[in-house]
């Protein structure tokens, strides 16, 4: 696993409970801000794995961007954790987004 990758994975696993980041945060929290689609494929290969909170990752609109069964879960999982959305599904960044500036803030709590 590369560094980008572990810190990837180290983010997300780092997300608190009733929180969210996009995937483009991710990236740039890990070290490439061009990296979102790295964050998608490190979701969908290591989330067992890993054991990653991966619904707490939505898009830079604060919407789910899975359909069916797997935007079903997503978000009743985030409700569950007291995330609320908005008649046109979307997430609050202003509330629920983790307001996190750098991967040394994750480490230093």
């Amino acid at each position: 696993m590369d560094k980008f990758t572990k810190r990837i994975v180290f983010v997300i696993k780092n997300i608190p409970e009733g929180k969210v980041l996009s995937y483009g945060n991710i990236s740039a929290l890990a070290g490439n801000p061009r990296g979102a689609r790295q964050v998608v494929r490190v979701l969908h290969t290591m989330t067992e794995k890993s054991n990653l909170p991966w619904f707490r990752v939505v898009n830079s609109q604060g919407e789910i961007s899975l359909k069916g069964e797997g935007y079903i879960q997503q978000k009743a999982l985030l409700e569950s954790e007291g995330v609320a959305f908005s008649s046109q599904d979307r997430i609050n960044f202003k509330k629920y987004l983790w307001d996190i500036e750098t991967i040394e803030e994750i480490v230093a709590k």
